[in-house]
């Protein structure tokens, strides 16, 4: 988490780093770096010992790795737009009218594989749409998208005509079930590698291009940022157009999964798993401190403790439960970790 944060905000030379040995600000740079993977660590091994050792077997690793890839997708898609200090609570509702146009293009003879595009771009313009009413009408972010998680649902029930689009013969269903074989007996899901790669892009733009530190300069002081000839306008349409395509591709990856797509349920509250695994990664609510790399140990901290539990044959009513109060103590346990360490 450090890495981004030392790019965005400079501390005063009399803050945190004041008094301290060279030592003692290198350790305290390697458990920022680290963030919230102790606690993945920790839980993961928890849950190997109280399931009789099941957790860390092969199969399992690769359950847990695809359980966490629709997630990681949408939330890279979150963090992008929570550095610029906005929120996406449609990711959930895009995800699944996506996943229906996808499903809808795939059942054209001989052009099945346009489903893939279909998805892909129908996230992409409803990312944009909600980009362009917070950048240019200057609407809050909350209720644009709050809206569009409603008005984007209805529309994937009626492009289903409220039923359950289904095609067996799914031409792009490898995305979902297949993998990609390494070497002899070792293969990758290809929704891992989908998520890896997205995980890979976010950081560049992030951390490699002046896009990045633009969207950085937006979370932290849009005033500022505008100043200085930035155009946060185009910052704000980039974000939420990322969200929505990155949005669309999950619903590629759902369809690709499932042979089928529902507009009433699929999706839903995937936008508060993505808005999860962002913060426990250490994005600020407020904007302009975050790592990609910090949401992707969020999102395998959140498929962990599903796949946990499951093991250990918790109920859905605790799993609910138990995952609130999982997530509330170990972002207070970071925050409490990140303050001490900031002091002299």
């Amino acid at each position: 988490m450090s890495e981004t944060d030392t790019k965005v905000t400079t501390p005063a030379p009399s803050s945190g780093g004041a008094g301290l040995s060279a030592r003692q600000v290198q350790i305290r740079s390697m458990v920022q770096a680290m963030g919230m993977l102790p606690v993945l660590i920790i839980l993961a091994v928890g849950f190997h010992y109280a399931t009789g050792g099941r957790f860390f077997t092969p199969q399992n690793i690769s359950i847990v790795a695809q359980q966490a890839s629709i997630n990681t997708v949408l939330a890279s898609g979150m963090t992008f737009v929570i550095l610029t200090g906005g929120i996406d609570l449609s990711v959930g509702s895009i995800l699944a009218i996506s996943a229906m146009m996808a499903l809808e293009a795939s059942l054209i003879p001989g052009l099945g594989l346009l489903g893939v595009l279909a998805g892909i771009v129908t996230g992409l313009v409803f990312g944009v749409i909600n980009g362009a009413l917070i950048a240019f009408a200057n609407l809050p972010p909350f209720i644009v998208t709050l809206g569009s998680l409603t008005a984007v649902r209805g529309l994937a029930r009626l492009v289903g005509h409220d039923t359950t689009i289904f095609n067996p013969d799914l031409p792009f269903a490898f995305i979902g079930n297949g993998s990609l074989t390494i070497f002899p007996g070792v293969s990758i899901p290809w929704l891992v590698i989908i998520a890896v790669i997205v995980i890979v892009i976010s950081w560049y733009v992030l951390r490699r291009m002046v896009l990045g530190t633009w969207i950085y300069a937006v979370g932290g002081n849009p005033a500022a940022a505008r100043l200085s000839g930035i155009k946060v306008w185009m910052v704000l349409l980039f974000v939420y157009a990322v969200s929505g395509l990155l949005a669309g591709l999950g619903g590629v990856m759902s369809a690709a999964r499932l042979f089928a797509a529902n507009g009433l349920q699929l999706g839903q509250s995937y936008e508060l798993d993505a808005i999860a695994a962002v913060i426990l990664g250490g994005t600020s609510f407020v904007g302009g401190i975050g790592s990609i790399w910090g949401t992707l140990v969020g999102a395998l901290i959140i498929a962990a403790l599903t796949n946990g539990l499951v093991l250990l044959g918790v109920s859905d009513i605790w799993q609910f439960i138990i995952k609130g109060l999982v997530i509330i103590g170990a972002v207070g346990l970071d925050r409490f970790r990140l303050q001490q360490g900031t002091r002299t």
